[in-house]
């Protein structure tokens, strides 16, 4: 008879998303911290992803009171781009994880070896809640609608890259979106920023977010992390699902002296309609002020 350490545990599901969006989301760390935990009261406040043969991942698992925590860690043996991942845990045990994509749909298979202190249905039952968890994660992403937005400005790439980004002229261009807009926070990559505004009432909301790059004078990128309700910073649960790791990029290029602004931006369904209808009325005032 097998013995419980060789003993294998499948689980599955199948994801209504593309082959490359589900692998990006299941090795970037900026993406695992926010699907991978089997229940509401546990997180993944850190993980780092070395995707290469001989590589290393870690995931800090912990419960969110701090009552408890651990490391899951362990090294890639196979590495096929887009459709199998197999690693060795720190314990020694197996993992095997295949890709099968097939249009807008991708169907994800995790062979793992079970360990000896908990039963084998109570380890199956915990890393499908992770699979499925990871599942809601990705078709939630995958529910955003990409826009671009272009105008063309009479003035230097390096003027009109330091008036949209600038504290004041922010606050002049982005007042079309909501009067009151501002930012609180560095622009430095890497750097948390929040992008804030008062609502009716005086309460301050907006959105918590991360500078993903910023090269002077070309490319700025904005990576949302979660949103800000009367002050208070949420980045987990239902409330910011919807808006967790869109991006919002800027693009800067010269062009016969003139300043090409191109915005790209992950939007939800929701507000889809608002942004057509905002975005090219904000980019105007950024243009009517570089432009003075």
């Amino acid at each position: 008879m097998e013995t419980a350490d060789k003993t294998k545990i499948n689980v599955q599901a199948t994801i209504n998303a593309p082959v490359e969006k589900v692998w990006q989301f299941w090795t970037d760390p900026e993406h695992i911290i926010h699907w991978n935990q089997a229940s509401d009261d546990w997180h993944t406040p850190r993980a780092e992803n070395d995707l290469r043969e001989g590589g290393r991942f870690l995931s800090r698992m912990e419960a969110k009171d701090g009552s408890q925590g651990f490391d899951f860690g362990g090294t890639y043996d196979e590495i096929i781009l887009h459709k199998r991942i197999a690693y060795t845990m720190d314990d020694e045990r197996k993992v095997v994880v295949d890709f099968d994509g097939n249009g807008s749909e991708t169907h994800v298979s995790t062979v793992f070896e079970a360990e000896n202190t908990f039963s084998v249905e109570m380890q199956r039952t915990g890393w499908q809640a992770i699979l499925d968890n990871f599942k809601s994660y990705v078709e939630s992403m995958a529910e955003f609608v990409p826009l671009e937005f272009e105008i063309t400005i009479a003035a230097p790439v390096g003027k009109v890259y330091d008036t949209m980004l600038g504290g004041k002229s922010y606050e002049e261009w982005t007042s079309v979106f909501m009067p009151g807009s501002h930012f609180k926070g560095s622009w430095d990559k890497g750097s948390k920023i929040l992008f804030l505004a008062p609502g009716e009432n005086g309460e301050m909301g907006g959105m918590v977010s991360r500078i993903k790059e910023n090269i002077p004078n070309q490319f700025v990128s904005i990576e949302h992390l979660g949103v800000v309700d009367n002050g208070k910073e949420i980045t987990e649960g239902p409330e910011v699902e919807s808006w967790a790791g869109g991006l919002e990029n800027y693009t800067f290029r010269e062009e016969n002296g003139q300043t090409v602004v191109t915005v790209n931006m992950d939007s939800t369904r929701e507000f889809k309609d608002y942004f057509q209808e905002t975005w090219p009325k904000a980019l105007e005032k950024l243009k009517e002020i570089c432009e003075q």
